[in-house]
C-alpha cells in the first residue's frame, strides 16, 4: 500500500491555502450585515447556489454511507436515499418560488409568518436551538466521524489531529467569509471532489486483483450486488424499495431532503437573486445530487468487495484502529489507501474538501438560526448588524467544538443515517401541507416534533435493552420502526391540530396574500375575509413537472449505470427517457 509522499502533502497543503484564500476574499463583503453574512446579500446566481447545495450533500460520510449500503444490500440498497428525489423535485417545482417569495431571513422565521401567538413564537425559538444546535451537531458529528476514519486510513492522523486541522481551517473561512465564503469555497471544493473520485475509481478498476470493469462485473463477490432494483424477495423489496418510495420520501425530515424544502436548502433559495434563480438552483442540485455523483462511489464500493471481502480483512489492514470503528463503511477509505503517490494526495484533498464543504454549510446555517431566531428574537431585539454577525461567529465556534466531542460516539455511517431518519419520522407531511392547508397550526408542529423525538428515543433505548433479545425480530428492523414512528407521529399531530384552535384569521390572510399558494386549501379563509383567490400556475402542471424531473433523474442515473454494466440497449432507453423528461 502507498504511503503519502511529498507531492501528496504539497497537493493537500495547496488545497488548504486556496480554501482559506477564498474565504478571506469573501470576507470583504461579509462583515456589514446579517443579510451579507448569512444570505450572501440575497444576490447569488442559481449555478453557484446549485453547486453549493451539491457540495454540501457530498460530505465525507456520503461515500462511506454508499459503501455501507452496497456491501450490505447491493447497489439497490441506495434506494434508501434515492427515494428522496421525489421530495427534491416537489421542492423544485412547488416550493422553491414560495420560499423566495416569503422574503424571510431563515426558514424558521416562517413560523411567525404562518402561525400566530405564543405557540408560533416559542416554536420558532425552540427549533432554533433544537435544529440549529442539537440536530445540527449530530449531523456534523457524523460527518466528522467519516473524517476521522479517512484521517486514520489515508493520512495516519489521530482523531484529535484530524478534527483539529480540518476544524480550524473550516472555521477560519466560515468565520470570516460567511455564506458567500462558504458558497465560493463549495464551488472549488466540489470540482476537486468530483475529479478526485472519478480518478480514484478509474485507477482502482485497474488493480491486478480487479482486472478492469469487465472482470469486476463477473466477480462472484460482486454479481449478486449489481441489481439496480431489489430482488422479488419480499424481505428485501419491502425495506429497500417499497417503504422508501411509499412512505419515507414524504414523511421523513432529513437534512438536504426536507419535504417542502428547509434547512440549508431553504437558506440557498432565500439567498437567490429571485424566484427563477431559486427554482433553477434547486433543480440543478437535485439532478447533480442523484444522477451525476453516485457512480464513482458505487464502483469503488463494488471493488472493495473483492479487495476487502469481510470485516476481518479490514481489521487486518488497520490493526491499530479502534475495533468499534471497523465497520463496512471503512472499506471506502481503505480502498483509497491503495492509490499511487500524487493521486492519493489529490483524492485525500478531495475527501477533505467534501468534509469541509458540509461542515462549513452546517456551521453557517446553524448559527443563522441561533442569531435570527433565538438571540435577536428573545435576547436582544435591537442588536446591531455587526453584533449579530459576531454572535453568529461565536455560535459557529461552539457548535464545531460540540460536533468534535460527539463524533467518536457514533460508530458508523449507517447508524447515523438511520438515527436521523427515525428522529424526523412523521414530521414530513406537515411541512408539505402547511403551505396549502389553512387548518394546520403551530400546536400540530409542536406535537409532531415532540412525538417523533420521543418515539425515536424509545426505539433507541429498546434496541439497546435486554428486552430486545426476546422481542419479535421484525420489531428490531429499522424499516418497521420507521413506519411505526411515522404512523404514531402523524396520528398525534392530526389529533392535536383538530382539538386546538386555528391560527388567527388575520395571520392566515396575510400569509396567503404574501405567498400566493394554490387556493383550494384556503377557501374558508378567503370566504370569511370576502376576498377572491389569487391566480396561480396550475398545481397539476407543477406536479407533472415534478414527475418529469423524477424520470429525468432516474433515467440518467440508471442509464449511466447500465452503460457501465455493458447493457447498451437498456442504457439507451434510460438515457432516452431522461432526455424526453
Amino acid at each position: 500500500m502507498s504511503k503519502l509522499q511529498s507531492i501528496d502533502w504539497i497537493v493537500i497543503g495547496l488545497f488548504f491555502v486556496i480554501s482559506l484564500a477564498i474565504g478571506l476574499y469573501a470576507a470583504r463583503k461579509a462583515k456589514s450585515s446579517f443579510s451579507d453574512y448569512f444570505l450572501g446579500g440575497r444576490n447569488m446566481p442559481w449555478w453557484l447556489l446549485g453547486v453549493s447545495m451539491v457540495a454540501t450533500t457530498f460530505s465525507a460520510d456520503t461515500p462511506n454511507l454508499v459503501t455501507d449500503l452496497v456491501r450490505n444490500s447491493g447497489v439497490a440498497g441506495n434506494w434508501a436515499w434515492w427515494a428522496f428525489c421525489l421530495t427534491g423535485m416537489l421542492t423544485v417545482f412547488v416550493y422553491a418560488k414560495l420560499w423566495r417569495r416569503s422574503g424571510i431571513r431563515t426558514d424558521l422565521e416562517f413560523y411567525e409568518l404562518r402561525y400566530s401567538g405564543r405557540p408560533a413564537r416559542y416554536l420558532r425559538g425552540f427549533r432554533a436551538i433544537y435544529l440549529g444546535v442539537f440536530f445540527n451537531v449530530v449531523v456534523m458529528a457524523g460527518v466528522m466521524l467519516a473524517g476521522i476514519k479517512f484521517g486514520q486510513a489515508l493520512l495516519g492522523w489521530s482523531p484529535t489531529m484530524t478534527m483539529l486541522i480540518v476544524g480550524l481551517i473550516t472555521l477560519a473561512y466560515t468565520f470570516v467569509g460567511g455564506l458567500r465564503g462558504v458558497i465560493l469555497t463549495d464551488f472549488f471544493q466540489f470540482g476537486l471532489a468530483m475529479i478526485g473520485m472519478i480518478a480514484a475509481a478509474i485507477y482502482l478498476l485497474g488493480l491486478p486483483q480487479v482486472g478492469g470493469l469487465d472482470q469486476l462485473l463477473i466477480a462472484p463477490a460482486v454479481t449478486p450486488k449489481l441489481d439496480l432494483l431489489p430482488s422479488g424477495d419480499w424481505e428485501v423489496l419491502l425495506p429497500v424499495l417499497i417503504i422508501p418510495l411509499a412512505v419515507q420520501w414524504w414523511s421523513v425530515w432529513y437534512p438536504g431532503a426536507e419535504p417542502g424544502g428547509g434547512g440549508y436548502v431553504a437558506q440557498r433559495m432565500l439567498s437567490a437573486k429571485d424566484e427563477s434563480h431559486a427554482t433553477r438552483a434547486t433543480l440543478f442540485f437535485n439532478v447533480a445530487h442523484y444522477a451525476i455523483r453516485p457512480w464513482p462511489w458505487i464502483l469503488i464500493a463494488l471493488i472493495s468487495l473483492i479487495v476487502f471481502p469481510d470485516l476481518a480483512s479490514l481489521q487486518d489492514t488497520f490493526p491499530d484502529m479502534d475495533e468499534s470503528l471497523v465497520k463496512e463503511d471503512l472499506a471506502f477509505p481503505a480502498m483509497l489507501t491503495m492509490l499511487p503517490s500524487g493521486l492519493m494526495g489529490l483524492v485525500a484533498a478531495s475527501i477533505i474538501a467534501a468534509l469541509m464543504s458540509t461542515i462549513s454549510t452546517h456551521l453557517n446555517w446553524g448559527s443563522s438560526y441561533v442569531v435570527n431566531d433565538f438571540y435577536l428574537r428573545f435576547i436582544k431585539e435591537n442588536a446591531s448588524e455587526s453584533e449579530q454577525v459576531w454572535i453568529g461567529r461565536i455560535s459557529t465556534l461552539a457548535m464545531l467544538v460540540l460536533a468534535c466531542l460527539l463524533a467518536p460516539v457514533i460508530e458508523n455511517a449507517g447508524n447515523g443515517f438511520n438515527l436521523l431518519l427515525q428522529i424526523g419520522a412523521g414530521t414530513g407531511l406537515i411541512f408539505i401541507l402547511r403551505w396549502f392547508w389553512w387548518r394546520i397550526n403551530a400546536y400540530a408542529e409542536i406535537a409532531a416534533m415532540i412525538i417523533s423525538f420521543l418515539v425515536a428515543f424509545i426505539f433507541f433505548a429498546f434496541n439497546e435493552s435486554e428486552v430486545a433479545s426476546t422481542a419479535p425480530s421484525w420489531l428490531l428492523e429499522s424499516h418497521w420502526q420507521l413506519v411505526i414512528g411515522v404512523s404514531i407521529t402523524t396520528i398525534g399531530w392530526l389529533l392535536t391540530m383538530f382539538i386546538t384552535k386555528p391560527t388567527d384569521q388575520d395571520k392566515l390572510l396575510s400569509f396567503y396574500q404574501l405567498i400566493k399558494p394554490h387556493a383550494n386549501g384556503w377557501k374558508p379563509v378567503l370566504k370569511e375575509a370576502g376576498v377572491s383567490a389569487v391566480p396561480t400556475s396550475g398545481f397539476s402542471r407543477e406536479l407533472l413537472c415534478m414527475m418529469a424531473g423524477v424520470f429525468l433523474v432516474y433515467g440518467f442515473l440508471f442509464g449511466t449505470g447500465l452503460l457501465l454494466y455493458g447493457r447498451t440497449v437498456p442504457a439507451m432507453v434510460g438515457l432516452g427517457v431522461a432526455g424526453l423528461s
